[in-house]
């Protein structure tokens, strides 16, 4: 891999998605095409965490992309106690961890419950959305690990049916939108008899970006374009629709890439929810969108992590198991950035 090995790195960080870790044996996915390993998935998290101990350049954070235990937990009273278990795992080193929130977060606990729990990392950030409009409950913030560079991690279920009541406005505005698209009774079951295979993200399992959080972010983009700076978005849902299946994409993407295309600082979007991970390189902007395979379902003899080290002019993806290595080349994107990284 051609990772120049003379160069020190400027900082590196570690990369985990969907832990989804429950104390129950084996099952499948909701379609049961694709084996889950509920209980092993916590002993994937602990050989990460021993990788990123071990190696020579420690890294100075890590991502946790969200789903970091699973919603089968919640029927069993048993959600502290498995946040506990993964929590612990994490806790054994001193690095800080930024935690994203997926679908399965609010499937354990309300919005209230995670802006108050060990999951609400913005005391890590330089801003918060939350610190700009305090009356918001959106969980949304920046960080940066080293000057020049930025990471932005957003909340992708602020607009959703999940994590909020059912008799609130923004729960009722959520249910207006999803219906206009999938009418099935179970609406984690994709519209079926539709001619736009986009339209398949409008699940429960999905959410969207209110204009609050696109504003708050063009704001933020802005500001690092003015100062030239590198930034990483970080979300559990996925924005492209080439970086993966289009049943996991926000709901209102293309809002997003929008925001994106119209900032030149934004160099890559990093995500999970799509176990299968997935990478597009937009050719119009350079952004390299990488979604990161589940540690949920890869097999106990396997493993799913990252370690990126971030140069001046890249990032170089080091993955392990069923993550693959890849160069971030900033700006002047490759066609298949995988060919610099065999």
């Amino acid at each position: 891999m051609d990772d120049c090995p003379q160069q020190t790195p400027l900082f590196t960080f570690g990369v985990i998605a969907d832990i989804q870790y429950a104390d129950i044996d084996d099952g499948y996915n909701y379609s049961r095409t694709r084996r889950r390993y509920y209980r092993s998935s916590l002993q994937l998290l602990r050989n990460a965490q021993e990788s990123w101990s071990e190696s020579a350049v420690k890294p100075d954070f890590i991502l946790q992309l969200g789903d970091i235990i699973d919603g089968f937990n919640k029927g069993r009273g048993a959600s502290d106690r498995a946040l506990d278990s993964v929590l612990r795992e994490f806790n054994s080193s001193p690095v800080e961890v930024h935690h994203v929130w997926g679908n399965h977060e609010f499937y354990n606990f309300s919005r209230g419950a995670l802006l108050s729990s060990k999951l609400n990392t913005t005391v890590h950030t330089d801003e918060s959305l939350r610190g700009a409009q305090p009356d918001s409950d959106v969980y949304a913030y920046h960080f940066s690990p080293f000057p020049g560079f930025t990471f932005v991690v957003l909340d992708a279920y602020d607009v959703s049916l999940l994590g909020r009541e059912e008799s609130s406005a923004q729960y009722k505005d959520a249910m207006s939108l999803i219906k206009q698209y999938n009418n099935n009774e179970d609406l984690n079951c994709p519209p079926a008899s539709v001619s736009e295979a986009l339209q398949r993200r409008f699940t429960m399992f999905n959410g969207g970006f209110s204009k609050d959080q696109l504003d708050w972010l063009h704001t933020v983009l802005r500001s690092a374009d003015e100062k030239q700076e590198r930034v990483t978005i970080v979300c559990h849902l996925p924005v492209h629709p080439y970086s993966t299946d289009p049943i996991c994409l926000a709901w209102n993407f293309d809002k997003l890439l929008a925001i994106i295309r119209s900032h030149g600082s934004v160099v890559c979007f990093m995500a999970g929810h799509d176990h299968d991970g997935g990478y597009h390189c937009d050719n119009e902007t350079g952004v390299h969108h990488v979604t990161f395979e589940g540690v949920i379902e890869t097999p106990p003899d396997s493993n799913a992590f990252g370690t990126v080290s971030v140069y001046e002019d890249r990032m170089v993806l080091k993955g392990s198991g069923r993550i693959k290595d890849r160069v971030i080349q900033f700006r002047g994107c490759q066609r298949d950035a995988d060919d610099r990284a065999k």
